[in-house]
């Protein structure tokens, strides 16, 4: 028999609800604000077809372009023979989150200027820039009441 090739088809475990986390959404879903411009995570509620996303879209990162009473439209990009296509997806707000991934740099924005106003008031200069991972540094191991330690496999026993 031929296979189902329809817009929900092979997402049996992707829109599956987790253990105990079945039924209609919260109310404090409904009650989030979204702003044109906010980065938001597409991420499908099986609890609620309406306005249910393509699986395509699950999971993605999007911007907010059109806040409307019960959706918002999304900006979310699509690899098609290997050039990104904008696609906009209307999308109810059920199915969709704040996205957090910003937050690591806004709270280094918040830090930053907290050392700024602290470095002005000492009259020092402050330097803000990260630095990637460093290599570890150099160890040297020596023998010498050290004696090395050979490993090998236990003998399996039986308690029987």
């Amino acid at each position: 028999m031929p296979h189902s090739f329809g817009s929900r088809a092979r997402t049996r475990h992707m829109f599956a609800k987790a253990h105990r986390k079945h039924g209609a959404p919260n109310l404090s879903t409904y009650l989030v604000n979204y702003k044109v411009g906010d980065i938001v995570d597409i991420v499908a509620n099986a609890g609620e077809q309406k306005g249910m996303p393509h699986k395509f879209y699950h999971g993605k990162t999007g911007i907010v372009y059109n806040v409307a009473p019960r959706a918002v439209g999304v900006i979310a990009y699509k690899v098609v023979n290997g050039r990104y296509l904008e696609k906009r997806v209307n999308v109810r707000v059920e199915h969709v989150r704040h996205s957090k991934c910003r937050q690591e740099f806004l709270d280094r924005v918040k830090s930053n200027a907290a050392k700024k106003r602290e470095a002005k008031e000492k009259g020092e200069k402050v330097v803000l820039k990260r630095l990637p991972a460093q290599p570890r540094e150099a160890r040297t191991i020596s023998s010498k009441n050290n004696v090395p330690q050979t490993l090998t496999a236990q003998p399996y026993e039986t308690t029987i």
